[in-house]
């Protein structure tokens, strides 16, 4: 420093100063290199996960044999011919006619193939009321949906000619077909009606047109260019259409985030008396850096995805990872650019009665302290001790619930509820079949499939497996001799109960398979199918918590550790982004598992989350609620390197902030809270869950229990043992430096001019 000058320091004070230097080129290479992205991803395509790739396990490896011989299996259909009284029988001669009036009706469409009579593969109920006709799909089974309807009509044909019999068809083809029908477009509406919700909150925000344009056009812009990456990305990592969809929520909520924090604050240092290129400059010092380091830390939490080992979880972390970085850089470059070349021009569209920044300015000479949180911090800071045991023993009888979550892969009937007639048909199947509608698929594997010995452990198996009480059969086995595979199709005893299909399957791949396939020498038998599956990825799941858990909170606390420069700020940070979390399971425990107050958000309980949602939730939670904390605490240690002390610090950095951080929750609240509109109960929790931990996180933990934990800390705040001073310093204090000094100059001593 020389002659009073002070130099501006920071990563994000140098990007915003060079970018309102040279405003037109920030702005154009901003444009270009969203073109750009968007230009190379469409020429390169997006590979999508294969479903070979989704799993590890015994599922990955049977997904792999078929793959590998080239089979593409098609799209199964099965028509339930059922008796509505109990003395109907499969024998009688109106259910032999309405059989053959099914097999003739779907044949007669051309759109299957392979269609079997219930009597020739004896898939008659137990109880002879119920039957099945059975057949597959021609053309590949991803598209089968959109050419199942005239075998639909053709089964609505013969259920109309026999009133005294239930004829309903149920397959992999007509549940796509229903639910795209019913469902396909929620998601679409979900993503679109995001962007007008988050304009609409803005422009309450900030009362004028511009203004509120600039974070969405911001987000927007940082998903397109996302979008492009990803496709390029996608040859080294495939991604898929989830991880699309989080990557434009969490660059929708991120996005408008880190713009809104930045155009906030510059917004108040002008109301405060403060020209424009100063009130930029602070604003690229202190908020831009909370960007970056709020930023970080979200990429971190993103990251740990990647440490599942799961191919959809993989793309989700990397997708987002991306859209934040994204979003980050652009906020501390393209954003000052557009401020400087705007000016006073950002506040035009005023909209009337939303539009206080002079009546502000006459009341509080520029200060937009919030009086609601002003009222909540006196109560707070007088009585520190008790707002932290009431805040947490709330926050920790809300989480009390968690302790008892139960998760699983949801059944058709738990997704989407009884109010579609194909849910009831999937109901009817599994009480009369018991795992027929979605049988375990062994994948066997020989050098010879027709061998003498592969023959008879196959004919084994199949008696075995009903023997041994896994199965009621009937046991279908399919030979593929060019490929040397058999497929043999096993329903399991638990039907769409998955506890117990899940005992099921375990006895058919630790005594039935070993007792059978597996005294052949080099056959390979692995077992497949939707139980299998769900069981795979809990299993895989539930070994990646511990990594992935420890691999946040560490990383977390060591970004923290280094940004404040403070271990009581690092372990603080963390304990309360737990608790936050602990928050958010308890109420989709409540709520979704056991059902209190499910009708207030126009769900149900259904016993079970979600396997893949507690972690998902974690990572972006943690992420997420980083935010806020590193926007407030900044904001508090900003005044507190000012001269203020640590319980006035405290006052002003939270009031100060409310106002950004109360617009940022409600946007990102109003958007999560759109999820939990759709009829899917997975699309439910995940929105719900969300939308409760935003609010609690902006509310509770920052506005109540954050202020009196450091209340109650004091100067121990800012407490670093002297063997962690060796530790880099990225703290740069540019809040005061920027200042302190109007005058900065840049790194080869010129005036530094925004």
């Amino acid at each position: 420093m020389r002659n009073g000058d002070t130099r501006v320091r920071g990563l994000a004070a140098r990007a915003g100063g060079w970018s309102a230097r040279h405003r037109w080129a920030a702005v154009g290479i901003w444009v270009l290199f969203v073109v750009l992205a968007m230009g190379l991803g469409s020429a390169a395509g997006r590979v999508d996960v294969k479903d070979s790739d989704q799993l590890k396990g015994e599922t990955h490896t049977a997904a792999k044999i078929i793959e590998d011989a080239g089979i593409d299996e098609p799209a199964s259909e099965s028509v339930l011919i059922q008796a509505r009284d109990a003395g109907g029988k499969a024998t009688d001669t109106d259910f032999r006619a309405a059989v053959s009036a099914v097999v003739k009706a779907v044949e007669g469409t051309g759109k299957v193939t392979d269609v079997t009579s219930p009597y020739d593969t004896k898939t008659i109920s137990k109880d002879g009321r119920s039957a099945l006709v059975q057949f597959d799909m021609r053309g590949e089974a991803d598209t089968a949906g959109d050419r199942v309807e005239p075998v639909l009509k053709a089964v609505e044909g013969v259920q109309k000619e026999h009133g005294s019999l239930r004829i309903e068809e149920i397959g992999g083809a007509s549940m796509m077909k229903t639910f795209d029908d019913a469902f396909g477009d929620d998601f679409e509406k979900a993503e679109l009606s995001a962007v007008p919700v988050a304009l609409g909150i803005l422009l309450i925000a900030f009362g004028a047109l511009v203004a509120a344009l600039l974070p969405v056009a911001l987000a927007i812009t940082a998903i397109m260019a996302t979008m492009g990456l990803m496709g390029v990305v996608s040859h080294v990592m495939p991604m898929s259409d989830t991880a699309n969809s989080v990557m434009l929520l969490v660059g929708l909520a991120v996005g408008v985030d880190y713009c809104l924090f930045y155009l906030r604050r510059e917004r108040e240092e002008r109301q405060a008396g403060r020209d424009p290129q100063t009130a930029l400059r602070i604003a690229a010092a202190t908020s831009g850096r909370a960007i970056i380091v709020s930023g970080v830390t979200v990429c971190v939490a993103m990251a740990g995805m990647l440490f599942t080992g799961l191919a959809e979880f993989e793309a989700m972390g990397l997708a987002s990872l991306m859209v934040v970085a994204v979003a980050m850089v652009g906020s501390v470059t393209v954003l000052p650019a557009l401020l400087s070349l705007l000016g006073e021009r950002v506040e035009k569209g005023k909209i009337p009665f939303l539009h206080p920044e002079s009546r502000l300015r006459r009341k509080r000479g520029g200060n937009q302290e919030s009086r609601f949180w002003t009222a909540v911090l006196k109560g707070v800071l007088a009585k520190p001790v008790v707002a932290v045991v009431v805040a947490a023993g709330a926050l920790l009888a809300i989480a009390a619930p968690a302790l008892g979550m139960k998760t699983q892969n949801l059944t058709l009937d738990q997704e989407f509820g009884d109010s579609l007639p194909i849910v009831q048909t999937y109901n009817r199947v599994n009480d009369a079949f018991p795992g027929g509608s979605e049988p375990a698929e062994v994948v066997v594997r020989a050098a010879d499939i027709n061998a003498p010995e592969v023959t008879s452990a196959l004919a084994d198996f199949k008696a075995k497996a009903i023997s041994s009480g896994a199965s009621r059969g009937p046991v279908e086995i399919k030979l593929h001799d060019a490929q040397n595979l058999a497929f043999v199709y096993v329903p399991l005893v638990g039907g769409s109960d998955l506890d117990k299909a899940g005992q099921s399957l375990d006895t058919l791949r630790d005594e039935v398979r070993p007792a059978t396939l597996g005294k052949v020498d080099g056959v390979e038998a692995p077992i497949t199918g939707q139980v299998a599956g769900s069981k795979d990825f809990n299993d895989q799941l539930a070994g990646a918590v511990v990594p992935v858990f420890a691999f946040v909170v560490v990383f977390a606390f060591v970004l923290m550790l280094l940004s404040f420069r403070s271990l009581t700020v690092a372990i603080t940070s963390i304990v309360l982004n737990l608790l936050s979390v602990g928050a958010a399971y308890g109420i989709l425990v409540a709520v979704f598992q056991h059902g209190w107050g499910a009708s207030l958000v126009g769900a149900e309980g259904v016993g079970a989350i979600i396997t893949w949602l507690p972690l998902f939730l974690f990572v972006i939670l943690f992420g997420l609620s980083m935010d806020y904390h590193v926007f407030v605490v900044s904001r508090i240690r900003e005044a507190h390197l000012r001269g203020r002390s640590t319980k006035d610090a405290i006052q002003h950095g939270v009031v100060t902030t409310a106002g950004v951080v109360t617009s940022a929750a409600v946007i990102m609240v109003a958007v999560f809270a759109i999820f939990g509109t759709l009829s899917m109960q997975s699309m439910k929790q995940m929105g719900v869950g969300l939308a409760a931990a935003v609010l609690i996180d902006a509310t509770i933990i920052r506005g109540v229990l954050l202020p009196a934990v450091m209340a109650l800390l004091g100067e121990r705040n800012w407490y670093l043992p002297k063997w962690l001073h060796g530790l880099p310093d990225l703290t740069h204090d540019e809040a005061a430096d920027a200042v302190a000094a109007p005058a900065a100059r840049d790194d080869e001593g010129e005036p530094l001019r925004v």
